[in-house]
């Protein structure tokens, strides 16, 4: 496969590249054929629609534009000032949400701005767990958020997986936190919106939604909203928005001001106005019913793929999933989340490793896998097909013969590839 047999990537484009910088020519090349050649499993990925492709692509990609509409500190913004706005509409109307900020260049900038806004350094923050699903940004000691805040985390039940609510108005009324953070990264669940917010209020909290995971399935009617309850959401408009790579706040009026100063001028500099534009796109996209059924597909095609994984003796954790994303834990077959891993690469099919609540496994290695459907249903993937990948994966897992496996997993790979 050559670079211009990727979706989106025009003749002139892949010939200009090829004639400036044969290298990285290449280099996108052997990724496309990577693509053609397995199956993303990975549950922070997705595939962007060609239109986002071309807006990425476009003459904004160049543009400074230091600041708000109406308020840049370059000249010439004139057609980037109506971008900005068009997204920002979008996004309010998309999600029913009071104010949006589309400028966040990820997740974690996201969020960053959200406790900027918000909180002090020092003050108390009560998130998940990082060992429970939770996000980096959620009180990593590698990560700002744990160096500037002082994080106290929540878990799930032992018992099914499931976020333990007394545990979290426990933990609130004893540390009274200045905000909660709802929410992980891999949580295969709805999240109680409501009863976060009642704990939120009881402790005179704010309440910040992590929705990086779960934004898409919200656009789409697909999972509880949680912009009526937070103060702030925070998400990313890769993954099941299918836009590309970056982040989203929306908040309630009154926080507005608060943040778009703390995106922009404390957080970051200037906007990439490109990738606000194909925000626009997504946030447009996601508001049809195509994007209504990628979405449903996603999501029964992720609980085929948890049935398929219990079945061959990795149980999925809470039972099963509510969205499009799959945790198991592999420690019953024998093996780390490393050693499954490097199986299923094996196999070609890519997936990546979590911990497991209550897992003895060093973090390094830990003794579960995190699946999402995201990327198969875009190329068109149902519960049929996602259910045979979950057989896939248990012989995989199972070690043995491994060429069948990737036989297999090539063919269906090669079916869909050429999909958008």
């Amino acid at each position: 496969m050559t670079v211009a047999d990727a979706p989106s990537v025009s003749w002139e484009a892949a010939e200009a590249l090829r004639a400036a910088d044969p290298l990285i020519a290449d280099l996108l090349a052997a990724e496309a054929e990577r693509r053609a050649d397995s199956l993303q499993l990975l549950a922070g990925e997705s595939l962007a629609t060609p239109a986002v492709l071309a807006a990425l692509a476009g003459p904004l990609a160049d543009k400074y534009a230091d600041g708000y509409p109406g308020h840049r500190h370059h000249t010439g913004c004139a057609p980037a000032d109506t971008v900005e706005l068009l997204a920002i509409d979008r996004a309010r109307e998309l999600f029913a949400a009071p104010h949006a900020n589309v400028q966040p260049r990820s997740g974690t900038s996201a969020m960053l701005a959200a406790y900027a806004a918000l909180l002090r350094p020092g003050d108390a923050v009560l998130a998940m767990s990082l060992e429970h699903g939770g996000h980096l940004s959620a009180g990593s000691r590698a990560n700002f958020s744990g160096r500037w805040f002082r994080f106290h985390g929540y878990g799930v039940r032992a018992d099914d997986g499931r976020i333990d609510l007394d545990e979290v108005r426990a933990l609130a009324r004893e540390h009274r936190p200045k905000a909660i953070v709802a929410g992980g990264t891999s949580y295969p669940r709805h999240v109680d919106w409501a009863a976060f917010r009642e704990i939120a209020d009881e402790v005179d909290a704010y309440l910040i939604a992590a929705a990086g995971q779960t934004a898409g399935l919200v656009a789409a009617g697909a999972a509880p909203s949680p912009v009526p309850y937070a103060d702030v959401t925070v998400a990313t408009t890769h993954k099941l928005l299918r836009g590309p790579r970056g982040g989203l706040l929306l908040c309630t009026a009154e926080l507005a001001d608060r943040i778009d100063r703390a995106v922009f001028p404390f957080s970051q500099g200037g906007a990439a106005m490109h990738e606000v534009a194909a925000k626009a796109v997504a946030l447009a996209q996601a508001a049809t019913p195509a994007h209504t059924g990628y979405v449903r597909r996603a999501v029964a095609g992720a609980r085929a793929l948890a049935a398929a994984l219990a079945a061959a003796g990795a149980p999925p954790l809470t039972g099963g999933t509510d969205t499009h994303l799959v945790t198991a834990s592999v420690a019953p077959l024998g093996l780390t989340g490393v050693e499954a891993e490097r199986r299923c690469a094996a196999a070609g099919l890519m997936l990546g490793r979590c911990a497991v609540p209550y897992d003895p496994a060093p973090p390094t290695e830990t003794s579960g896998i995190r699946l999402g459907t995201g990327t198969c249903a875009a190329q068109g993937m149902g519960e049929a097909e996602l259910g045979e990948v979950g057989e896939l994966l248990g012989r995989a897992l199972a070690g043995g013969a491994a060429e069948p496996v990737r036989a297999r997993t090539r063919e269906l790979a090669r079916a869909f590839a050429g999909r958008p």
